[in-house]
C-alpha cells in the first residue's frame, strides 16, 4: 500500500485558513497513483504561520491510527481534552479541558465545514455538542485553537475550538466490518464516482450495540449518511455536503456509591431501566473558496428527545424523579469571509475580514416529568427564535522576518423571542458584545517561535434565562441573566519543530471569566454562578523515529478557583480536571504490513463541590490497536481497557433518594464506571 504525506499543501494553505483546499488539491490523476491517501497534521510546520502555541491539526492519517471507543472520543485529539460519558452512547458526550466541566460545549466551539455544532438554549444543556453524526474515516483533519484569540471564532470558545474538515476525495472506495464483544457491530461503507466535472462521494454507517451493562441492553441503533459533491467553480473550489443521523439507545446512567456497596445494583447496574432516547441530525451545506474568498451556508434539522433519572425518588416517592428533555429545532445560517494582502511601509500586512449569520428557529425545547417514558406533567416548554450577527477583522503584519503580529476585533449581536408556557416566562432580550484580541510572535531560530496572546471570548447563556421572572417548579421569582457572559484570556508560548525527528508545544495561560450563568436544563430554572479564573500549565509533544515509528505525550495543569467570594460557597470550581496525561507509541509504516497503536489517557481527580471537601477518583485507561495491511485488505483488533481498569468515567457529589430510603434522601457520591475490556476485530476492503 503507497502513502503520500500533503504536509507542504496543508501548510501552505494553512496561512490563509483554507485548510480544505488541501484536500481538492490533489486530481483525479494523482489518486489513480495511490491507495491510501493520509495526512499527519502533527508532522505539519506551523511555524511561522500560527499564531499561538495551542493550536495544530490533527490530520487522517493519526485518526485512522488510534483506537476509539465512542465517536466523541476523536476530540481527545485535541491536548488536554478529556472526553467521557455519563449516560448512554447517543446523547453528546462531557468535555473537559482547561479547567472546564465544559459539560457537552458551553465553553468549546465546536464546527464542521462552517456549520456550528454547538446548540444554543438547548433542551439538555447550553452549547450542547453532539458528535455522533460524523463518520471519523470520512474527516479530512481537525484543526484546534485554545484560547481566546481567533477573531472569527465566536460563541462558546473561550476554553478553545475545534473545526473538522470532510474529505472531497477518497484514494479508493472502502468496506468496512467490525464485530467485537457485547454485541457490538459496525458496518461503514465508502465509494466516490466522477459527476459532470466533479466528484461525487458518499458514506454510511450502521451501527448496534447492547453494552456490558448488568440489567440493560443499550440497544444502540445508529445510522449515519453522507453524500458530498465537489468539483472547481470559478476559479475556487465549491462542494454540497448531505448528511443524515438517526439515533435511539437505552442508557446506562450515573448510579450512587451506596446502592452499589449496599448490593442494591451491580457496579454495572442501573436503578432506572427506562432512561436513554432519540436523536437525529439532518443537513445541507454549501462552500466555496478560493485563496481571496470563502463562503458557506448550510441548514440543520435537529431533534433530540432525552430521558433521565438522576435522584431516583428524592422528589417524588411514587412515580420517581424521571424527566424528558426535548429539543426540537432548526438552524440556518452561514459565513462570507474575505482576505486581504496590502503593505505598510514595505511591510507584508494580511486582513481577514468576515461576517456570520445564524438563526436558531426551536418549535419545542421542553422538560416534563415522566413514568416508564410517558409524560405525566408538564415542567416547563418554550418556543425560542434566535437570532446571531457577527462582523470580525483579524490583521496580521510581518514586522521583520521573524517578528509578526496580529490584531483582531469581533462585534458579536445576539436577539432572542421566548414564547413560554408559563406567560410571565416569555419575552424577547438581545444583547451585544465587542472583543479584541492581539498578540505577537518571535521566531528565535529556524526550529524554535514563541508567541505572547491576549483576548477576550465569551459565551451566550440559554434564552430563557434572560426573559424568566418566575421559577416554572417552585413560582418563586427568579432573576433574569445576561445573553452574553466575558472571557478574559492570556498565553506565552513556545513551539519547537524538527522537520525530522519531533513537533513540541508548550503554553502558560490564563483565563477569568465574568460569570458562569448557565440554564440548568435538568431543573428548567437559571443558576447564577460567580466569577471565576483559571490558569495551568500544557505541554505537547511528538516524536517520529525510525521508519514508521512515533511516539506523542501530552500533559496539562490547571488550577481552577471562584474569585468572587460567598459566605455559603467555597472556592473550588465543581468538576474541574486538575492534570491531564495522554501519551502514546505507534508503528504505522508506509507499506503493507503489521501496524499497531499502545495508548494511555489518565485524568486526576476531580473535585466536586465548591469546598474542595469532596473529589472524584483518579481515572486510567490503556487502549491498543493491532492489525495486518495487504494490498487491499487490512485486519485488526482493538482492545480497549487493556487492563480492565474499574475507575469511573465521571464523578458527582449530590442528594439522591433510593426506593425505601428517608425522605430527604442522602448525599452521595455518584459515578458512571469505565466500560470493562472488550475486544473489537476490524476487516476493511479497499477496491
Amino acid at each position: 500500500m503507497k502513502r503520500i504525506f500533503i504536509g507542504a499543501v496543508v501548510e501552505s494553505l494553512f496561512v490563509s485558513s483554507n485548510l480544505a483546499l488541501a484536500n481538492a488539491a490533489i486530481n483525479q490523476s494523482d489518486l489513480a497513483q495511490v491507495e491510501n491517501l493520509m495526512v499527519y497534521g502533527t508532522q505539519l510546520n506551523l511555524l511561522g504561520t500560527s499564531i499561538a502555541a495551542a493550536e495544530g491539526v490533527i490530520g487522517s492519517g493519526e485518526i485512522e491510527q488510534r483506537p476509539v471507543l465512542r465517536t466523541g472520543e476523536i476530540l481527545e485529539f485535541v491536548p488536554g481534552m478529556v472526553v467521557t460519558q455519563h449516560s448512554g452512547s447517543g446523547k453528546a458526550n462531557q468535555y473537559f479541558l482547561r479547567g472546564f466541566n465544559l459539560d457537552h460545549g458551553t465553553d468549546f466551539s465546536t464546527a464542521i465545514d462552517g456549520m456550528p455544532v454547538n446548540m444554543r438554549s438547548h433542551g439538555h444543556g447550553q452549547g450542547y455538542t453532539d458528535l455522533n453524526f460524523i463518520i471519523p474515516e470520512l474527516i479530512e483533519n481537525i484543526r484546534y485553537r485554545k484560547g481566546p484569540y481567533y477573531a472569527e471564532v465566536g460563541d462558546f470558545s473561550g476554553a478553545g475550538a475545534a473545526e473538522f474538515s470532510v474529505k472531497n476525495l477518497l484514494a479508493a472506495g472502502q468496506l468496512s466490518l467490525t464485530g467485537g464483544e457485547f454485541d457490538y457491530r459496525r458496518l461503514y461503507a465508502a465509494h466516490q464516482t466522477s459527476l459532470a466535472s466533479g466528484q461525487l462521494l458518499f458514506g454510511v454507517e450502521a451501527q448496534t450495540y447492547d453494552g456490558p451493562w448488568a440489567d440493560i441492553n443499550e440497544a444502540v441503533e445508529k445510522t449515519n449518511l453522507l453524500v458530498r459533491y465537489s468539483t472547481t467553480l470559478a476559479d475556487g473550489t465549491f462542494s454540497l455536503t448531505l448528511m443524515g443521523y438517526d439515533n435511539q439507545w437505552v442508557a446506562a446512567d450515573q448510579i450512587p456509591a451506596r446502592a452499589v456497596e449496599q448490593q442494591v445494583i451491580h457496579r454495572l447496574g442501573s436503578l432506572d431501566k427506562d432512561v436513554g432516547g432519540e436523536s437525529s441530525r439532518y443537513s445541507v451545506s454549501g462552500q466555496w473558496q478560493n485563496p481571496d474568498w470563502k463562503i458557506n451556508a448550510y441548514i440543520i434539522d435537529s431533534d433530540l428527545n432525552l430521558f433521565s433519572n438522576f435522584t431516583y425518588f428524592l422528589d417524588d416517592p411514587i412515580n420517581g424523579d424521571e424527566f424528558e428533555q426535548v429539543d426540537n429545532r432548526q438552524i440556518m445560517g452561514g459565513e462570507i469571509k474575505r482576505n486581504l494582502a496590502t503593505d505598510i511601509a514595505g511591510k507584508p500586512l494580511t486582513h481577514t475580514l468576515g461576517v456570520q449569520v445564524r438563526h436558531d428557529a426551536i418549535d419545542e425545547v421542553g422538560l416534563y416529568k415522566t413514568r416508564a417514558r410517558e409524560r405525566i406533567s408538564t415542567t416547563r416548554t418554550d418556543a425560542i427564535d434566535e437570532t446571531s450577527i457577527a462582523l470580525f477583522a483579524q490583521s496580521d503584519l510581518q514586522f521583520t522576518e521573524k517578528f509578526r503580529g496580529h490584531l483582531g476585533v469581533r462585534h458579536d449581536y445576539l436577539a432572542v423571542d421566548v414564547h413560554s408556557d408559563l406567560v410571565q416566562n416569555s419575552g424577547d432580550a438581545s444583547d451585544g458584545m465587542t472583543n479584541v484580541k492581539a498578540g505577537v510572535s518571535y521566531q528565535l531560530t529556524d526550529s524554535i517561535e514563541t508567541y505572547v496572546n491576549i483576548g477576550q471570548g465569551f459565551h451566550s447563556n440559554d434564552a430563557r434565562g434572560a426573559t424568566i421572572t418566575r421559577d416554572p417548579i417552585t413560582g418563586a421569582i427568579a432573576e433574569p441573566v445576561d445573553l452574553l457572559s466575558r472571557s478574559d484570556g492570556a498565553e506565552l508560548g513556545l513551539k519547537l519543530f524538527d522537520q525530522d525527528s519531533y513537533n513540541i508545544s508548550a503554553s502558560l495561560w490564563h483565563l477569568q471569566l465574568d460569570s458562569e450563568l448557565l440554564f440548568v436544563g435538568d431543573a428548567g430554572n437559571t443558576e447564577a454562578s460567580r466569577a471565576s479564573a483559571r490558569s495551568g500549565i500544557e505541554l505537547a509533544g511528538y516524536f517520529w523515529f525510525a521508519d514508521g515509528w512515533s511516539l506523542d505525550t501530552e500533559l496539562a495543569w490547571t488550577r481552577s478557583r471562584f474569585t468572587e467570594a460567598q459566605s455559603e460557597e467555597g472556592k473550588y470550581v465543581d468538576g474541574s480536571v486538575p492534570f491531564v496525561a495522554s501519551a502514546g507509541i505507534t508503528y504505522a509504516p508506509a507499506q503493507t504490513g503489521f501496524h499497531g497503536s499502545l495508548r494511555l489517557r489518565h485524568f486526576g481527580a476531580r473535585q466536586l463541590d465548591s469546598f474542595g471537601l469532596h473529589k472524584g477518583k483518579k481515572t486510567s485507561l490503556v487502549n491498543i490497536g493491532v492489525g495486518y495491511r495487504w494490498q487491499q485488505l487490512s485486519l485488526g483488533l482493538d482492545v480497549f481497557n487493556l487492563l480492565d481498569s474499574r475507575d469511573h468515567n465521571i464523578d458527582y457529589f449530590y442528594t439522591s433518594r433510593l426506593a425505601g430510603e428517608p425522605e430527604g434522601g442522602e448525599e452521595d457520591l455518584h459515578f458512571h464506571p469505565v466500560e470493562p475490556r472488550s475486544l473489537r476485530v476490524r476487516l476493511e476492503y479497499s477496491f
